[in-house]
């Protein structure tokens, strides 16, 4: 194989090893965007209904949506000075 052709295909795999980079970088910041903007739909969507939390989880069980159990259950408005604390399963 040629010297000129090994350097010529090391030069083309940077090349695509930085368009990677930068496409990947953008594939990153595109689903934090989307993340970001599917939260603030969602947000809008729950303060135009005017539902409290446990509304809402009611809403979401009875349309057959699985949601995450917590421990002590969903949170609803605390006080500045309330503390949550994790609950310890071995005890």
């Amino acid at each position: 194989m040629d010297d000129t052709r090994l350097v010529k295909l090391r030069e083309e795999l940077e090349k695509a090893r930085k368009k990677r980079e930068d496409w990947e970088a953008k594939v990153k910041d595109l689903e934090r965007k989307y993340n970001e903007a599917e939260k603030v739909f969602v947000y809008g969507i729950f303060q135009t209904a005017n539902l409290t939390p446990e509304q809402l989880a009611e809403l979401i069980r009875s349309k057959g949506t699985v949601l995450p159990q917590f421990p002590g259950g969903y949170a609803t408005e605390k006080d500045e000075n309330e503390t949550y604390e994790k609950e310890d399963p071995e005890e």
